[in-house]
């Protein structure tokens, strides 16, 4: 059953009811839907990515494509809807209604430019309309900036900070978020960059590019214009493994606010994102795919979950999964084997087919009783027939000296 509990905290100033925001992305791409989003309870909007009205904007459609199972189609999904179709002047309109209609609400923007000028006057433009905070998109392929055409512009550690600068010297007080993409070889030194810029945060991270996929018969990409087809921005569940490391990385070696953005589908997702280093988790594939009103299990969920462990404020989640992160070479070496629950097992012989030519063949198979079982001999505790037991029958068992530790595959939330 839903229920309220008190969620709210400050960020960068900002005074938020709950950690859960609608990220710049199509549900906030339109003032009613936006409207309809806070109206359900989301703690903010970042309003879709402007630019200044000079600025051609082409969208192209379909726009949409998705993989997965045919009863789950949106594990990830793509999309090559780069800008919003509305320019800085009616954002700018937008801002003002949503903070007369929302004034408790953090009502945001996010933007691009492909000069100096065009950044600080999207940021002029912003402030005079009284928005909260502003995003900067630095993760979607824009004005080069003097780097090779068609990169992104958070690929460039110099071009970042360069770009940075401007923005938060016309910014002045008013927050902002630099968005940032995860396809760079360090991550850690473009966080330094923003750090030495002076922007208040990161949003950590972006869509990741990819091709979703071939149709074998035609050969055309997916989506497919008219039979040709190009790379997508893809979100959802898929990535947010990436997502998680990214945060990490950041949050273990810079000191710096981030705004956890990109594949978080559930309240267990957020608190992920949270333990790690987000102060806050931006959510866009999920109210795409199920609609606003999931922000009662959200908000639901995370209120649970608090009382469950004791925690006063979502705040106290943050960051508290970095101290168990290691290098590998620093792991400890316990004696580990698996361990299947006879009263769980379904006879179903994944796990004995996954050991077999997949592990170390130490899951032996009884084909009277249907029931495998481990040889402990044989087996180092991989967790391989783990992941693809249906039904949780397997854990693992370590022991180092006398502790005794077990642990289970914990599905998504």
């Amino acid at each position: 059953m839903y229920r309220e509990r008190d969620l709210s905290y400050d960020f960068l100033g900002i005074h938020l009811d709950s950690p859960f925001i609608l990220s710049a992305a199509p549900p906030t791409d339109e003032l009613d839907m936006a409207m309809d989003g806070l109206a359900a309870g989301w703690a903010g909007v970042i309003l879709k990515t402007t630019s200044v009205e000079a600025n051609a904007v082409g969208l192209k459609y379909p726009m949409m494509s998705s993989f997965g199972t045919a009863g789950h189609k949106l594990w990830g999904l793509g999309n090559i809807d780069l800008i919003s179709q509305y320019h800085i002047d009616e954002v700018c309109q937008r801002v003002k209604v949503l903070k007369q209609a929302f004034p408790s609400k953090m009502i945001a923007a996010s933007i691009m430019g492909s000069q100096k000028e065009d950044w600080q006057a999207l940021v002029s433009q912003l402030k005079k309309a009284g928005v909260d905070l502003i995003e900067c998109s630095f993760s979607c392929p824009q004005g080069s900036m003097g780097e090779a055409p068609g990169r992104m512009l958070a690929q460039s550690v110099e071009a970042t900070e360069k770009v940075a600068r401007w923005v938060k010297e016309a910014a002045e007080t008013t927050p902002v978020l630099i968005k940032i993409t995860p396809q760079v070889t360090d991550i850690v030194e473009v966080a330094r960059a923003l750090k030495r810029a002076g922007v208040d945060g990161v949003t950590a991270s972006n869509s990741v590019p990819a091709l979703m996929g071939v149709d074998i018969e035609t050969f055309e990409p997916r989506p497919s214009v008219f039979g040709d087809g190009a790379y997508s921005g893809m979100t959802g569940m898929a990535i947010k493994p990436l997502t998680l490391r990214t945060i990490a990385e950041i949050a273990r070696t810079v000191d710096i606010t981030i705004s956890g953005n990109g594949g978080a589908y559930s309240w267990g997702d957020a608190v992920e994102f949270m333990a790690v280093g987000a102060s806050n988790v931006q959510f866009c594939t999920l109210p795409m795919h199920a609609g606003f009103m999931t922000i009662r299990d959200l908000r639901s969920g995370l209120a649970d979950y608090l009382d469950r462990k004791g925690f006063s404020s979502p705040l106290d989640i943050v960051g508290k999964a970095l101290c168990h992160i290691k290098g590998q070479e620093e792991l400890p070496a316990p004696r580990t084997r698996s361990s299947i629950d006879p009263d769980r097992c379904i006879g179903c012989g994944s796990c004995y087919r996954a050991c077999r030519d997949g592990g170390h063949r130490a899951i032996e198979w009884n084909a009277v009783d249907r029931k495998p079982r481990v040889d402990e001999e044989k087996c180092p505790g991989c967790a391989q027939c783990m992941q693809v037991c249906p039904v949780n029958a397997i854990r693992m068992k370590q022991e180092l000296g006398t502790d005794t530790h077990y642990f289970e595959f914990k599905g998504a939330r």
